[in-house]
């Protein structure tokens, strides 16, 4: 969920009136809730008030974004939030059948997915006070002792519930039985909210400024409510969905766009994008919740970058900033202006691939068409999803949206490891999240340490070798699979979801990927029984300054530690052949993935000095 939209409806529930003294010592968390209602005028009352009206300023402080909120609710769960943060705009509502979104594109979504669900639930639980039934089936309440808070001695209750792992953790004030903090634990994340300005609006006890942070990415909000009306008319369609979506593309010829090449490069998909009128290759990637353009193209293109956010990468957190891409390009498919991410990735794709790629192809563009992707034969058709039709024989998996704009879909591991995993084009390989890992005992498991990369940085990763892994009805055989050593701030630190699908997974297939209808499908392609190779030498390379190669790690045990290579080398030949003369990291990183039992003469510079290295490679995982 949008974490504004989530903060203002979590303080609905708000309402409390000063100058109610506790008698003693409380330690029944049913019983501290129950004084906190009493407190705010008493329980017939908060239930008699149907409908609000708010409006408040908004500050994300540290990052030069602010601007205003409005919000109209009718109890139980209808609702509409609008954000306008000048930069971003952003508007959501739920009009009492499902949840919806419309993002800073225009892009209308409605919120199928299950976590959206379990939330419309729990919202619809939470106004009809279930919590406070000590026999409720979903809401328990624990006591959790006393504890300060902003300076305040507090009774601390612990709301969990069995529909999903949302924990909320409230301070009262002992005093007043007023709410001061709440730290609300959900799979995405932290956020510690601090309440203050209680005024009284209609007999009613109202939080005017709220302090939020949110964790990992430790963004701070400052709301102050300018407005707060309870029980006013409001006009029923505002909870309504726009009745069309945004169409901000057009085909040159037709209805689509077939058959257009890309470069399938080191598990990636990259395809020629002009904009400005210049050309250069974009990253596609279902992972990405926006079209992502590199900071320093941005400004080669004159554009104007806004704010400065922290957003989770990959691995841990990157700085964001805001801009609009003027109208864009590709073979067959012209794109109006569009708002977008602005993020320092071109170091990432010149450090790791030694090429030139200046942004990320992510929801804001795959999310107008019905994209198929053929890996095989290296080509994409983009189709309108009006005219779109399938005909064939594949696997039609549904996957509605999640909040984070992406597809989840089932995948199992020997069987064992399963649940829903997130469908992610950027991501090369196949890999648990943290917490999956953990809680699975999966770091107990032998496999090859190395590190993982991302446009959070570089972070600790082992890669396992499994038995086999089934996906869309096929299974295929000897997966490798990496997870996470460290938790991190990034996207694989999400503790909902088993992990992320990658390229050396998706390779085997064809893709339809379908988000108006929300399904991908699935078919064999031409390399469904392919066996593609991996490295064999334990070797990790990045380019560095002079387009220099520095081994950045060695694994344990593996033939590259037996052959003496040590993190800082630079490479300078491979076969007598100089590095320079060889194409680059691509070209040697091949050279590494060669069969087991090939010899390779390696020469590097230590310290100044050179030394010639013998490689024999050999199959990491036998």
């Amino acid at each position: 969920m949008n974490p504004v939209r989530k903060l203002v409806l979590s303080i609905l529930a708000v309402f409390t009136l000063s100058g109610v003294t506790a008698q003693s010592e409380l330690s029944d968390p049913y019983e501290i809730l129950n004084r906190h209602y009493e407190a705010s005028g008493g329980l017939e009352r908060l239930k008699a008030q149907k409908t609000s009206y708010l409006e408040a300023s908004l500050v994300l402080v540290g990052t030069g974004l602010e601007g205003n909120m409005i919000q109209w609710s009718s109890s139980p769960i209808r609702s509409r939030l609008e954000v306008d943060l000048k930069v971003i705009k952003q508007v959501s509502g739920d009009n009492g059948e499902y949840a919806w979104t419309v993002d800073q594109n225009g892009k209308l979504q409605i919120r199928r997915d299950e976590e959206t669900l379990k939330e419309r639930r729990l919202q619809i639980l939470l106004a009809q006070y279930d919590h406070l039934d000590r026999n409720s089936e979903v809401f328990t309440l624990d006591f959790e002792g006393v504890d300060t808070a902003a300076g305040v001695d507090c009774y601390v209750v612990r709301m969990s519930n069995s529909i999903n792992k949302d924990v909320s953790t409230q301070y009262y004030d002992k005093s007043t039985f007023m709410l001061v903090r709440t730290v609300a634990v959900s799979p995405e994340g932290e956020n510690h909210t601090l309440y203050s300005d209680y005024r009284e609006v209609d007999g009613i006890s109202f939080a005017f400024k709220l302090e939020s942070t949110q964790f990992p990415t430790g963004m701070k909000q400052m709301v102050t409510f300018t407005k707060v009306e309870m029980d006013v008319p409001i006009d029923e369609s505002l909870f309504e969905p726009p009745s069309s979506d945004v169409e901000d593309f057009r085909f040159t010829n037709g209805k689509s766009a077939e058959n257009i090449k890309f470069r399938f490069i080191e598990n990636h998909i990259y395809l020629p994008v002009e904009i400005g009128g210049k050309v250069r290759l974009w990253v596609l990637d279902t992972g990405a919740s926006a079209t992502v353009i590199d900071e320093a193209f941005a400004r080669e293109l004159g554009l104007t970058l806004e704010g400065n956010i922290k957003g989770q990468g990959a691995g841990n957190l990157v700085d964001v900033s805001f801009t609009t891409l003027p109208a864009f390009s590709l073979p067959g498919l012209e794109f109006d202006e569009q708002r977008a991410a602005s993020i320092k990735i071109g170091w990432l794709f010149d450090r790791w691939l030694g090429m030139e790629v200046v942004g990320i192809l992510g929801y804001d563009f795959l999310s107008r068409l019905v994209t198929k992707v053929d890996y095989a034969n290296e080509t994409l058709s983009f189709y309108h999803p009006d005219s779109f039709s399938y005909q064939g024989e594949g696997n039609v998996l549904p996957s509605p949206i999640s909040q984070s704009n992406m597809f989840e879909l089932p995948v199992s591991i020997d069987g064992e490891h399963g649940g829903m995993w997130m469908l992610d084009l950027g991501a090369g390989g196949m890999s648990f999240h943290y917490s999956y890992a953990k809680e699975h005992g999966l770091f107990n498991l032998p496999g090859i340490n190395g590190l993982g990369h991302g446009a959070g940085g570089s972070s600790p990763r082992r890669r396992v070798l499994f038995d086999s892994i089934e996906f869309a009805g096929q299974t295929l055989p000897r997966p490798v699979v990496s997870m996470p050593l460290e938790r991190g701030g990034g996207g694989f630190g999400h503790t909902d979801l088993t992990g992320n699908i990658g390229n050396t997974l998706l390779r085997h297939f064809v893709l339809y990927l379908d988000y108006q209808r929300e399904q991908v499908i699935v078919e064999k392609g031409d390399d469904f029984d392919r066996v593609f190779p991996r490295d064999n030498s334990g070797l990790q390379l990045a380019n560095v300054e002079g387009d220099r190669l520095e081994v950045i790690f060695v694994a344990d045990n593996t033939p590259a530690a037996k052959a003496g290579f040590k993190v800082d080398d630079i490479l300078t030949a491979v076969n007598e052949i100089e590095i320079e003369h060889l194409g680059g990291i691509i070209a040697v990183v091949q050279l590494l993935r060669k069969a087991p039992g090939t010899k390779l003469s390696v020469e590097v510079s230590r310290g100044g000095k050179a030394k010639k290295l013998s490689l024999t490679l050999k199959d990491l995982f036998r």
